[in-house]
C-alpha cells in the first residue's frame, strides 16, 4: 500500500499536466472563431466598422479606440478602470450585455471556453 500511493500521486500529476496541455489555446483555431467577429470588427488599426477595430485591443482601456463612438456604458467602464486583458475580454465575450449593461454590442456571446481561449490567443497574435 505504501508503494502504491506515490505511484497514484505521480499518475494524477501526469493526467492533470496532459489535460492542461490539451486545453492550451490555439491561435489558428481562434482565427476561425474570429470569423464570427469579422462582420462588425476589423484588425486594421484605426479602421472601424459597426464595432471598433480590434487592433491592439488587449491592454487597451475599454471605450478608448480613437475615432469610434462607444456607448455611454462602455466609456463609463473604461473610466472606471476596465482594461481589456485575457480575463476581462473572456468574461465580456461570454455574454457582452451581462458584463457591460448598456453596451452597443448585440453579439450574444461565445459559449465554449475553448472558443474564447482560442479567439483571445488569435487576437494576441494578430491584433498588435
Amino acid at each position: 500500500m505504501k508503494k502504491i500511493l506515490p505511484f497514484i500521486g505521480l499518475v494524477t500529476i501526469m493526467i492533470y499536466s496532459s489535460i492542461s496541455y490539451a486545453n492550451a489555446a490555439d491561435a489558428a483555431k481562434g482565427k476561425k472563431v474570429y470569423n464570427k467577429c469579422r462582420a462588425c470588427h476589423t484588425l486594421a488599426a484605426g479602421k472601424h466598422r459597426i464595432g471598433p477595430s480590434l487592433n491592439g485591443v488587449l491592454g487597451r482601456k475599454a471605450g478608448t479606440a480613437e475615432k469610434y463612438r462607444y456607448s455611454k456604458a462602455m466609456v463609463k467602464a473604461g473610466v472606471g478602470g476596465l482594461v481589456w486583458d485575457e480575463k476581462s475580454l473572456g468574461e465580456y465575450l461570454k455574454k457582452p450585455r451581462a458584463f457591460i449593461k448598456g453596451t452597443k454590442m448585440v453579439f450574444p456571446g461565445l459559449k465554449k471556453p475553448t472558443d474564447l481561449a482560442n479567439l483571445i490567443a488569435f487576437l494576441k497574435q494578430a491584433a498588435k
